[in-house]
């Protein structure tokens, strides 16, 4: 069986500063899944099938050239979601969505989520808040990487994976953070070195430790703590009261019926979660082909 949300909302902020009336609505519907390195959630166009609140993984959101070149817009972690199309309005993908650190997430259905927002209840102010923090940081990604140096921009791409992570150590290589920050990787390899030359980060193949927190931030560029400063999971939470009574889970009534849950549409039976398998490029259906790829057993 898939584990239940619990009251923290499995770590993730906008999860857990849900009220409860909010949380318990989505308690059957949320999946908690384990997503691999480099699996790819979405591509350009594709229709988002699902949400992901992640808990322990980062995903990226990632552009590429037609020549095959990349570069990150921004990255997504326990802070947030993946999906913000949908709460756009949009039903597609404009980027891709690549897992960069593999970990857990919830997962839940694109219609669920649309009917949650049109509740106008904390999910979709939280979201929009999430929202705007993500439009700061691609904002910020832009700057960075056209007026500071590479090493500047490697303890900001440092320092915001660590924010999302429970510990200081990095699992990824230099060509990952290379094709993140769209530089050469000969750049990360110098850049790298003097950091751990000055005792800020220590690196070995495919692991990096942060060793000095503080001095990372001392050297890193002001782009860091604009991206830090706009986002809403820092702030002081708001009230989780006072608002507008809430559309109970019963379809009753008028306007649009919210979709069945998955204890409704499983006849109580969960769907279990497991490590997501790898994608099938050129599927036209996406939301299908991971369904599969998810095997019970966690």
């Amino acid at each position: 069986m898939s584990e239940p949300l619990t009251a923290t909302g499995g770590e993730n902020r906008i999860l857990a500063a849900l009220p409860v009336n909010e949380r318990t609505r989505l308690m059957d519907d949320l999946e908690r899944i384990t997503l691999p390195l480099g699996h790819v959630l979405y591509e350009p166009g594709d229709a988002l099938g699902f949400v992901y609140f992640p808990t322990g993984c980062i995903v990226s959101l990632v552009f590429t050239t037609e020549d095959g070149s990349t570069a990150e817009l921004a990255m997504t972690g326990k802070d947030g979601l993946v999906g913000i199309p949908l709460v756009l309005g949009g039903a597609t993908s404009t980027h891709k969505a690549l897992v960069q650190c593999a970990g857990t997430a919830w997962r839940l259905r694109a219609e669920v989520m649309s009917w949650e927002l049109e509740q106008h209840g904390h999910l979709q102010r939280l979201a929009l808040g999430y929202t705007q923090a993500l439009m700061t940081q691609m904002a910020q990604s832009v700057v960075c990487n056209r007026h500071h140096a590479v090493d500047q921009q490697l303890c900001r791409w440092l320092l915001l994976s660590l924010d999302q992570l429970p510990g200081n150590q990095l699992n990824m290589t230099q060509e990952l953070i290379a094709n993140m920050l769209g530089v050469r990787r000969e750049a990360v390899t110098e850049a790298a070195g003097k950091l751990q030359a000055a005792g800020l980060i220590q690196y070995r193949r495919g692991q990096i430790t942060v060793i000095d927190r503080p001095g990372l931030e001392a050297r890193a560029c002001e782009c860091y703590s604009v991206v830090a400063a706009g986002d809403p999971a820092r702030r002081p939470r708001a009230a989780q009261s006072g608002h507008p009574a809430q559309a109970r889970r019963s379809t009753a009534g008028k306007g649009p019926r919210r979709p069945p849950c998955g204890r409704e549409r499983g006849g109580g039976r969960r769907m279990a979660a497991s490590t997501a398998g790898a994608r099938t490029r050129g599927s036209p259906d996406r939301a299908r082909d991971e369904q599969r790829s998810l095997a019970p057993g966690l």
